[in-house]
């Protein structure tokens, strides 16, 4: 995974030092020395995320923290203080100030790595939302609206601990202003976290009775609990098991001995932080609702692909990302309608959908383009994994008959065309012509096959 860093130090050596170690990962490192030229940076260039100094002359890092979060433009942008200040009452104003997290120097390299590629990733996923709230905004689908204006906002916050005086240490820190469960068994919490709705999980990973990560682990593969912050204990010394919980998708943590005021301000930014991707997932859920979805298969319509389409585009060209569309085309489908009928042909549609859906992730599009031609839009993604994707669909069509009543079925194959952004020129057009070039090439070279680029 690739991402913009923005490096703030007015120390040059320290900026040298960060930018030496996060370019041997693959990162991009854009760099500033003081307040006034992180800001500048920041708007211009709008890093993935932002590594930055507190101690520096004339505007602070806590200064240059808060006027990133309360720019529209730039507030989604996580900021991680990288800082000699050491005590709870730093990290607190820090955290006050909209920081995502407060690492002090000197920097161990696992946790610098595993915390900023775990911010990064949730970053990806809210933006991925923003777009799509803004494509339904310029298509006339509603207005924008301030998201995480909420300045304290409370929630239902599931503990996860084995200790009795620790359950209680949460609950007197926690409530009455929070409601709070307490789970101490591997399957109650599994239960717990399923139907309880909660805005963040407590995970200690230092719980006896069972491996917190693999809990953690379990937590992010559930469907109900997939987008609930998860917040995890650990002890000093512990950096290894953090990084294998950043990696995994955990969205915080907190270091024992754990102060009450550094508490509050991480249970804060982490529910308000949930109050807005859920305001976006129901504001996409709603444009969805509003004639961008095709009524037959529920997939979204040509409509919405050009529309969204053009925002991928614009951003991958604008940060060198990655970006792929994948075109699917039903083979012979007119047979299926002139030997068994439209019903039959419109069940075929949707089981189709259903099998295209399965084989997309959370950021990729799947849209019906129209009659029997499909499109996936994989952000992120290059065409030797596009061409896998598209691989596994066919496989995924070809295996099983499509069931067309209770004791008959119909063998479908679909032929796939793969385009991918190749040059800063590209339009929404020419990588679309590429991939629908490559279905046609499939076409004529005996349906039910892969075709990549073959403009």
């Amino acid at each position: 995974m690739t991402a913009r860093v923005l490096v703030v130090d007015d120390i040059l050596s320290n900026v040298k030092l960060l930018d030496a170690k996060l370019s041997a990962e693959y990162f991009e490192v854009i760099t500033a020395c003081n307040g006034e030229q992180a800001l500048t940076r920041v708007d211009a260039d709008l890093p993935d995320i932002v590594l930055l100094d507190v101690m520096m002359p004339g505007m602070d890092g806590f200064e240059v923290c808060r006027r990133i979060k309360a720019n529209a433009k730039t507030t989604h942008i996580p900021v991680v203080m990288v800082t000699a200040l050491d005590q709870p009452s730093d990290r607190v104003t820090g955290l006050d100030a909209g920081a995502d997290d407060f690492l002090t120097k000197p920097v161990d390299d696992t946790s610098l790595f595993a915390r900023v590629r775990s911010l990064v990733r949730l970053k990806m996923m809210t933006d991925e939302l923003r777009m799509r709230e803004e494509t339904g905004q310029s298509m006339g689908l509603g207005d924008a609206s301030e998201t995480m204006a909420e300045p304290d906002p409370t929630g239902r916050i599931l503990i996860v601990e084995d200790r009795p005086e620790s359950v209680a240490w949460f609950r007197a820190a926690l409530e009455p202003k929070n409601k709070l469960a307490d789970v101490s068994a591997f399957e109650e919490a599994l239960v717990q976290a399923r139907g309880g709705d909660f805005d963040l999980i407590v995970v200690s990973l230092g719980i006896r009775t069972f491996d917190g990560l693999r809990l953690c682990s379990h937590l992010r593969s559930l469907g109900e609990v997939r987008n609930t912050p998860i917040l995890v204990l650990v002890s000093e010394g512990e950096n290894r098991k953090l990084a294998q919980a950043l990696d995994m998708g955990v969205n915080d943590y907190l270091m024992r001995p754990i102060d009450r005021h550094e508490l509050l301000a991480r249970v804060r930014t982490q529910i308000k932080r949930k109050r807005h991707s859920d305001f976006l997932r129901h504001r996409l859920a709603e444009s969805v609702e509003l004639s961008i979805t095709d009524a037959l298969t529920g997939l979204h319509n040509r409509r919405y692909m050009e529309g969204h389409l053009r925002t991928l585009v614009s951003e991958a060209i604008r940060t060198g990302r990655k970006l792929s569309m994948l075109v699917a085309d039903i083979d012979h489908f007119k047979n299926v309608n002139d030997t068994y009928g439209h019903d039959v042909g419109d069940a075929v549609l949707k089981e189709f959908a259903v099998r295209l859906k399965r084989n997309t992730r959370g950021i990729d599009l799947a849209c019906r383009l129209g009659g029997e031609e499909f499109v996936i839009i994989m952000p992120d993604t290059d065409v030797a994994r596009a061409y896998q994707v598209g691989e596994r669909l066919r496989a995924c069509v070809a295996s099983d008959n499509f069931p067309i009543s209770a004791d008959q079925s119909v063998r479908v194959t679909a032929s796939v065309g793969i385009g991918t952004l190749e040059r800063p020129d590209d339009t929404p057009e020419t990588i679309f012509k590429r991939a629908d070039n490559a279905l046609y090439t499939a076409k004529r070279r005996g349906r039910n096959r892969v075709v990549a680029d073959a403009a």
